[in-house]
C-alpha cells in the first residue's frame, strides 16, 4: 500500500514525502482506518477545472478534488490539489503557503475517513479535525 506524489502540469511542491506519508498514516489511524493506495496529484488552476468538468459537472476552480476508492477500513483515492488555489487561500486566509498545503493534503484523507464539510455544522467539524491533524504534523515538514 503506497502513498504517492506526482505533479500533472506543474513543479512538484516541496514537500517532505516521507514524513508526510508517515503523517497521513497516523491520522488515519486516529479514526480507525489504515492506509490503502493514495495517490496525491498536484496541478494547475486549469487542470482542476477540467476535472471538476469531466468527472464531477462542476463548473468552478477549487483546491482538491477527492475520489473515493476507500474499501472497509482501508482508504484509498486519487486527490488532485491545485496549487495555485492553495496559494489563493493562504493570501486569503493570511496563512503560510506551507500550512495550507498540508492543510489540504489532510483535507482529502479527513474526507476519505468519513468527515464531510457541505452539510450544515460539518464545515466546522472538517476545519476542527484539520486543525488536529496540522498540530501533530512532524517539525520537519512545517519549514518552507
Amino acid at each position: 500500500m503506497t502513498i504517492s506524489f506526482y505533479a500533472e502540469d506543474i513543479e512538484l511542491p516541496a514537500i517532505k514525502k516521507e514524513a508526510v506519508s508517515n503523517w497521513i498514516r497516523r491520522v488515519a489511524e486516529t479514526y480507525g482506518k489504515k492506509t490503502g493506495d493514495i495517490s496525491y496529484i498536484f496541478c494547475s488552476d486549469e487542470k482542476i477545472l477540467e476535472v471538476n468538468r469531466q468527472y464531477l459537472q462542476h463548473d468552478y476552480y477549487t483546491d482538491i478534488i477527492t475520489f473515493d476508492y476507500t474499501s472497509g477500513n482501508k482508504i484509498s483515492g486519487d486527490l488532485f490539489i491545485s496549487l495555485d488555489t492553495v496559494k489563493t487561500n493562504a493570501e486569503k486566509f493570511e496563512t503560510p503557503y506551507n500550512e495550507e498545503l498540508h492543510r489540504t493534503i489532510i483535507h482529502g484523507i479527513l474526507h476519505l475517513c468519513g468527515i464531510n464539510d457541505k452539510g450544515p455544522g460539518e464545515r466546522e467539524i472538517m476545519e476542527e479535525n484539520e486543525n488536529k491533524a496540522l498540530a501533530i504534523l512532524p517539525g520537519e515538514c512545517r519549514e518552507s
